[in-house]
């Protein structure tokens, strides 16, 4: 029943929603009253919010999920990394982490006019398709780079590498500069550079900043991006708490 319920939980990725109990078996291949029941002990345990004829997910997954100690640690040792270069941009900056072949999302900063992205906290995207997914990728080790070419690559839009042979070059090229781009390859009009941060020699995570095509700069916004990404490793390495020094 463990693993029915967690396929509950699971159909609501990657956009969540909400869904109506035959959508619910129907995504799940169980039977309407077994997803039924399932549906009525998760709401009583707080992890599905039931809403008229639809359910959602529950603010106790939030909860829960805030406090997955590698995600917090990373997460509240970047954020004030994150701000400074949000300030020296004024664009939409991200922090992600790697599971398996996607990118997760678990910070993102951005301004009133905030671009139209497929990106949120808690998503995921493929790390091909990714500025951050790409940084990750590239220092995450050999063999899951080989993982990846192997399977068939995802496309998010028409500019979506999904040639092998073109994205190892691209790899090889961020291991080279420590900077990884991403022009519309996850959303059209939208391009993006990141950096991987390190605990280590593997990366633990990156950081982006998402701007439009017609702001794209990559001259200009590099500096910041490495500047942020070297500074959250060395408050990393350090196995410091609480940042020093995140403006330089």
């Amino acid at each position: 029943m463990l693993d029915k319920a967690a396929a509950v939980l699971a159909c609501y990725r990657p956009a969540g929603g909400a869904f109506r109990l035959t959508e619910i078996a129907a995504r799940t291949g169980l039977a309407k009253t077994t997803a039924f029941r399932l549906c009525a002990d998760l709401v009583r345990l707080g992890l599905l919010e039931r809403d008229g004829e639809t359910y959602r997910l529950g603010g106790k997954l939030f909860e829960l999920g805030s406090l997955v100690p590698r995600r917090l640690d990373l997460r509240e040792a970047a954020v004030p990394f994150l701000q400074d270069l949000f300030e020296a941009t004024h664009e939409t900056v991200h922090l992600g982490v790697r599971e398996g072949h996607e990118v997760v999302y678990i910070e993102r900063i951005h301004g009133h006019q905030a671009l139209s992205l497929p990106s949120r906290i808690g998503g995921r995207l493929p790390l091909s398709c990714t500025g951050v997914g790409k940084a990750l990728l590239a220092f995450s080790g050999s063999e899951l780079v080989d993982e990846v070419l192997a399977a068939p690559l995802p496309r998010l839009t028409p500019q979506s590498v999904t040639d092998a042979a073109r994205l190892r070059t691209v790899i090889e090229q961020i291991q080279v500069s420590g900077l990884a781009y991403e022009e519309q390859e996850a959303a059209l009009g939208v391009s993006c550079i990141a950096s991987p941060v390190f605990d280590g020699a593997t990366a633990v995570g990156a950081l982006s900043v998402a701007v439009p095509c017609v702001r794209f700069r990559p001259a200009q916004l590099a500096p910041a991006v490495r500047t942020a990404a070297l500074g959250l490793s060395r408050v990393l390495r350090s196995g410091s708490s609480t940042p020093r020094g995140a403006s330089s």
